[in-house]
């Protein structure tokens, strides 16, 4: 058999440069500054005739019918120096605006390809299809073991492996019903806390209840555990900085992801140091609740069981190794802590700066709850309170939690759209959900906070319509959104049922954004909480 020994290196003429130069030549200082001075103009000139920057060299967008455009950016750097301040997704939003690239726009990160979409007939082609199904890795995500975990597992054999799990298993409707207690059982507490702090200081700080809460109510559903603050302090104080370090590290805007050459001499944010330093804390903690339960004789594995529980309890094609476990049941910390909180918190702001909205959704539970027994709203009761579920669907569409849905996708081959263009493989996808909900093309008045909309159309915030879709669509859709949206419209119609709520006038609310991993309110939010009979 003939084995061929050709090379593709295109470097060789490199070596070849002492022969027809001279040796003493090539050391000459003038050359040398040429030759420099050559390449650099080289880089120039490509990105002077990159339409999106460094990244879209060589006709990358310019595959299809239709030329992708969008904003060259700085040579090297692309747009990061644009995006890396600030709010992205409003600047992205900006961006695509004033240049009429709402369907799609070209943009370089460092050596990375992107591309947005403000519009949601793009979003849907992009969200849906196959060819999107994977996500690009940071290297945040890879430290801290995401990539064993269903949002950065590449598709793939495993991939349906754990989403199988997740729908089937984790957040199957009989499964989220039977945890209907432990959210109750939050919901009371809070209040309690709530209440002691409006006696005692005359104003109530919603964040700390609210993250409490979420993290109480995750971690009974995860690992079967709950935390009281008084007496775990030690142990809740540790969790509670391991799930932020986490959100911090993943939040962080890393300019290794996009310049992978600076890693080697220059961490900004010492995000690989910190996660080094995390990943064994987190070990320990998800591997020692692990063994309690492997150990523990009366293991349950009815609806009402936590997963850890359903992961132990899974045999055959389904039965995980304890590392790919540690990673899925990390996620399930990390990421159903603070959205909850965060949604909730920015309900609350917007029923604070709107009395009169506050005031229809009190006739409306007050019309629910007849005997004025708080304990008797159940999740069945809120499905059935169509303004209730309008306002929080209003409060997604103003103030979506992952306004860029939180993490981007990677097409895997050349994906042609309905409009002419085409998106290469290998490039990274996002979908401006911010710019959608915030286009006076697609919604009324969107500035303004009016949960009327909903009552006059029915939107399906689940991935079915593109028009607001905070929870991703496809393949790639958040699998505890049900879970998610479920808690917080139950605590939501608690707290208004239990207390009205005013603006303190020593702490003014302010609607005013900051982007880590999700996108929060800059300052928590005070309110004073009047009991209602």
């Amino acid at each position: 058999m003939e084995i061929d020994l050709a090379t593709k290196d295109t470097s060789w003429w490199v070596y070849t440069l002492p022969a027809f130069l001279g040796s003493e030549i090539l050391i000459d200082g003038y050359v040398l500054f040429s030759l420099v001075m050559a390449f650099v103009t080289l880089g120039i000139l490509t990105w002077a005739f990159a339409v999106g920057g460094v990244a879209w060299k060589n006709g990358r967008n310019r595959r299809g019918h239709r030329l992708i455009p969008g904003p060259r950016g700085l040579p090297v750097f692309g747009s990061l120096l644009t995006l890396c301040r600030g709010l992205a997704h409003r600047t992205l939003a900006s961006m695509a605006c004033s240049r009429d690239n709402t369907q799609l726009m070209a943009f370089s990160l460092g050596s990375t390809p992107v591309v947005v979409a403000s519009d949601p007939h793009t979003a849907r082609e992009i969200l849906t299809s196959i060819h999107f199904a994977d996500r690009p890795i940071k290297l945040s995500a890879k430290s801290l073991m995401f990539s064993r975990a269903i949002g950065f597992a590449p598709s793939g054999t495993y991939w349906r492996l754990l989403r199988r799990i997740a729908s089937g298993h984790l957040f199957s409707p009989r499964r989220i019903s039977a945890h209907e207690s432990l959210r109750q059982l939050e919901c009371s507490t809070m209040l309690r806390d709530m209440t002691n702090e409006q006696e005692l200081n005359g104003f109530v700080s919603l964040r700390k209840h609210l993250q409490f809460a979420s993290l109480n109510n995750i971690m009974g559903s995860v690992f079967g555990k709950r935390y009281d603050m008084v007496h775990d302090s030690q142990d809740l104080e540790e969790l509670r900085g391991m799930v932020r370090e986490g959100f911090e590290l993943l939040g962080a805007f890393n300019w290794c992801d996009y310049l992978p050459w600076l890693s080697y001499f220059y961490d900004p944010f010492r995000i690989n140091e910190r996660c080094l330093k995390l990943v064994p804390r987190v070990r320990k903690l998800v591997k020692g609740i692990i063994e309690e339960h492997r150990i523990s004789k009366s293991r349950n594995v009815g609806d009402s069981c936590d997963f850890v529980d359903v992961l132990l309890s899974l045999d055959g094609e389904e039965k995980l190794q304890d590392d790919d476990m540690v990673a899925v049941l990390w996620e399930m910390i990390f990421r159903g802590t603070d959205t909850t909180a965060l949604l909730t918190e920015w309900v609350m702001a917007e029923l604070v700066l709107h009395p009169e909205i506050q005031e229809k959704l009190h006739s409306e539970l007050d019309m629910a709850v007849k005997d004025g027994s708080l304990a008797a709203l159940t999740d069945a009761d809120v499905e059935k309170l169509p303004y209730l579920q309008a306002v929080v669907k209003e409060t997604l569409r103003v103030h979506p939690p992952g306004p860029l849905l939180s993490w981007a996708r990677l097409s895997t081959s050349d994906v042609q759209l309905n409009n002419g263009m085409v998106i290469p493989a290998n490039t990274t996808a996002m979908v401006n959900m911010w710019a959608i909900t915030h286009d006076p093309n697609v919604w009324e008045d969107p500035l303004e906070f009016k949960p009327e909309r909903f009552i006059e159309a029915d939107v399906d915030v689940r991935g079915n319509d593109l028009r607001l879709a905070p929870f991703g669509a496809g393949r790639r859709v958040c699998p505890g959104k049900k879970l998610g949206l479920v808690t917080v419209t139950l605590w939501v119609a608690k707290l208004v049922h239990c207390f009205k709520w005013n603006r303190d006038v020593d702490h003014p609310v302010d609607l005013s954004e900051v982007l880590k991993l999700s996108c929060e309110m800059k300052y928590p939010l005070h309110a004073v909480a009047v009991g209602r009979k």
